[in-house]
């Protein structure tokens, strides 16, 4: 990888870990569905001039990624963020998408997995059993729940979009607030309260926080990363992302007070150092294909 793109993938980090603290902020004036659509309705008025109708066929996987990514993902990832004390676990157990997604490939994709592949991803699930009995996380269960539900319906976007093509990220990101943005709207009004009361006596920081989450985390952060998926195989730069959540728990301690005990922090690292083991598979085997496609 060219030292350019590295530093395009460390800044990708910083501004993806950003987003949790950014989020959290945003958590303390708005309900997490509110949010979402108020982020949704900056993000598609900004990606507007860039909506084009995708390739014939892929209208009912263009909605189904769009709905599971911007209409589950999102808000479950809010709520779970609402609902928690610290930053630093939702920010680990976020990534537990990609061995849920692994997972999901060879049950219903035909895709096989070595017995390395299966031990690292049970590496990464010992994890979350060790980060749940963390004192901490103890107290809030349903925190824990959400994200992983948050990080289930990311790793089923994540199957989805492989057959996905012909699609720019802005044009993407355009549709999924597309169809987000109606979902999301009856279940704000279904569900949540007090939506006027919580826009009025927002302060500034909280819309600063939307705005960062719509325009920065959104825009900027997915654009460069589609740039950096164009110019690197992922198994290549899938280990470099895993500096995001790293950052995220230092941000969470520096900017926003957590304090992980240990067991967060030994269930962190088994999630992290599974997960790792899993793309530096990945990527051992991508190699090994280019070497000798037979």
């Amino acid at each position: 990888m060219s030292p350019r793109d590295l530093s395009l993938v460390l800044l990708v980090c910083v501004v993806w870990a950003l987003n949790f603290i950014s989020g959290a902020k945003g958590m303390q004036a708005f309900p997490p569905m509110l949010f979402m659509v108020m982020r949704f309705l900056i993000v598609l008025t900004l990606t507007l001039p860039f909506l084009r109708l995708p390739p014939p066929g892929q209208w009912l996987r263009l909605a189904s990624v769009c709905l599971f990514m911007g209409g589950l993902h999102f808000t479950f990832l809010f709520w779970a963020l609402k609902l928690s004390a610290d930053v630093t676990s939702i920010a680990i157990l976020q990534n537990m998408y990609i061995p849920i997604a692994v997972l999901l490939a060879i049950f219903f994709l035909g895709e096989k997995a070595g017995w390395r592949t299966l031990g690292s991803t049970a590496m990464a699930f010992a994890g979350v059993l060790v980060i749940g009995f963390d004192p901490l996380v103890l107290g809030q269960l349903d925190a824990l729940g959400l994200i992983l539900l948050s990080a289930a319906c990311q790793a089923i976007a994540s199957v989805l979009m492989r057959g996905l093509h012909g699609m720019g990220p802005m044009n993407f990101q355009g549709w999924t607030a597309l169809f987000a943005l109606p979902v999301l709207a009856l279940a704000s009004w279904l569900f949540e309260s007090n939506q006027l009361a919580a826009i009025s006596q927002a302060q500034p920081g909280h819309w600063a926080a939307l705005c960062y989450s719509a325009v920065v985390a959104s825009l900027v952060g997915h654009g460069l990363f589609f740039v950096l998926v164009q110019r690197n195989p992922l198994p290549r730069l899938m280990p470099y992302m895993l500096l995001m959540p790293v950052l995220a728990a230092l941000f969470g301690v520096v900017i926003w007070g957590d304090r992980p005990g240990p067991r967060l922090l030994l269930g962190g690292s088994l999630v992290l150092l599974g997960i790792l083991f899993i793309t530096l598979r990945g990527r051992s085997k991508a190699q090994a294909l280019a070497v000798d496609p037979e």
